[in-house]
């Protein structure tokens, strides 16, 4: 069975990627504002560059892909861009190529590779692009004139006081973090909590008390349209997918920092890549001081090397200096977790099956 269902993983891979062809680049990313950011960033100007085509794929997250891909003998995929405990996972488990970090090129300012990037954002099969956040957000319309706004992770849990649907992502990840901090523990023991089972059950009890409320989502891009289909009154989402539906659609959603849980997100090259040497270049063109700051301009995630950041400038539609958007602004940093990568790549596969069964029951 299980063997059947990475076949059927490749296949699907093989089917998005049919239109490429050998000399194609594959890069595949999560979609929508996030994606647009990267192809106007990246992309395009590396297809000037080099005149090599790149073509576009999505996903929804993990490594269930490119494990049936390798496994298989199928690969398809060139570049993938993943959350770091998937970059942990993927590496750990021979489907990510190594990466030489002395062929990144140096800061814009002259600083080595090896000293510009943010602390943990050079991995042995990966090199992180962006820093974001995953955040919670409201429909500032959906709320009469005067009424209190949520302010606190605690409101998001407050169905007495902000009645209405919540949108969550479909996956424990952040999830559980945030029932945690919801519920009362502090910030800096989320994870020890989440190590015991006490603590497993404490999260899923909390989200008991809104799971009536619950409207699911999987795609990045799903979060923000659930606000503006008016589907729910608040959702968990990507810090720059919130922020992309005000400035560049004029929404009337608004962002709470509180209880923020930040990570990387890391370019890794699919192990046995048709195109590994172009998927490289690729990945130390658009991880350049510039390129990095210029992908800021389209989407409120801050970059991952520090030689970037006095090239970050306005919204390329709205003209809205974009530094204080982003989820490393002092003002924005103050109740801010850290995602712990290396609980994640230790404990997803147990309770992503207990979540399921949650969702399920």
């Amino acid at each position: 069975m299980k063997s059947l269902k990475l076949l059927l993983l490749s296949l699907v891979a093989g089917l998005i990627a049919s239109t490429a062809t050998a000399e194609d680049l594959t890069v595949v990313s999560w979609g929508g504002a996030y994606t647009k950011s990267q192809v106007e960033a990246y992309h395009k100007p590396f297809e000037e560059k080099t005149g090599i085509n790149i073509v576009s794929a999505d996903y929804n997250g993990g490594i269930a892909e490119i494990k049936a891909q390798v496994e298989s003998n199928t690969v398809t995929w060139d570049l993938l861009d993943v959350e770091l405990s998937d970059a942990i996972r993927a590496c750990d488990e021979g489907l990510a190529e190594l990466i030489d970090v002395s062929t990144l090129p140096a800061g814009k300012d002259g600083t080595p590779a090896s000293e510009d990037f943010l602390p943990g954002a050079l991995q042995d099969c990966a090199v992180a692009n962006i820093v974001w956040s995953t955040v919670f957000a409201y429909d500032d319309s959906q709320f009469p004139a005067g009424a209190p706004r949520p302010t606190t992770m605690n409101d998001f849990f407050d169905t007495t006081n902000f009645p209405g649907r919540r949108g969550l992502r479909r996956n424990p990840k952040v999830t559980l973090e945030f029932a945690l901090y919801a519920d009362g523990v502090p910030l800096n023991s989320i994870y020890r909590a989440l190590g015991t089972t006490r603590g497993v059950g404490r999260a899923f009890r909390k989200l008991d008390t809104i799971k009536d409320d619950i409207v699911w989502w999987e795609a990045g891009a799903q979060a923000p349209q659930l606000l503006a289909d008016k589907e729910v009154v608040m959702t968990t989402a990507y810090n720059g997918r919130v922020f992309n539906a005000v400035a560049a659609e004029g929404k009337p959603f608004v962002v709470v920092w509180d209880g923020q849980i930040y990570d990387y997100d890391l370019w890794i090259v699919v192990k046995g890549a048709p195109n590994k040497d172009a998927a490289l270049d690729f990945l130390r063109f658009s991880t350049e001081s510039e390129q990095l700051a210029a992908q800021a301009s389209y989407i409120s995630y801050g970059p991952a090397r520090r030689s970037s950041l006095p090239f970050i400038g306005q919204h390329y539609i709205a003209g809205i200096d974009m530094a204080p958007h982003m989820p490393t602004a002092p003002a924005n940093f103050e109740n801010a977790l850290q995602n712990d990568y290396l609980f994640w790549a230790d404990n997803a596969d147990e309770l992503n099956e207990r979540f399921a069964a949650w969702v399920n029951r």
